[in-house]
């Protein structure tokens, strides 16, 4: 970003604190939540996300990073006997979300 764009941005986020528009934000004081699909992905898809998600519908990415943290969930609480097949849904849940992931990557 170019130096005048920074001191622009700056001087209305002074101003703006200044005149108490930032206080009383949710999430105030807080850190900015960094979500782990965001640090792959640029910032106008992460913001694209971040809309959907809270509009209710989730990237296809999303909905199976998830599926696979179950699976790896599942799979590290498995008995002996269950752990073959934990296993399996574990593999084909890392297998989608990484086709998903480089279809993706193809698109952009």
């Amino acid at each position: 970003m170019s130096d005048w764009i920074e001191d622009l941005a700056e001087r209305h986020i002074r101003k703006a604190e200044a005149e108490g528009k930032l206080r009383g934000l949710a999430g105030e004081g807080k850190p900015l939540p960094r979500p782990e699909e965001a640090a792959f992905v640029d910032a106008s898809e992460a913001a694209g996300f971040r809309l959907m998600a809270e509009h209710g519908a989730l990237p296809e990415e999303l909905v199976l990073r998830r599926q696979r943290d179950a699976a790896r969930d599942a799979c590290a609480h498995a008995s002996e006997a269950e752990k073959t097949p934990a296993m399996a849904r574990l593999a084909e849940a890392e297998m989608k979300l990484a086709m998903a992931m480089e279809n993706r990557r193809r698109r952009t």
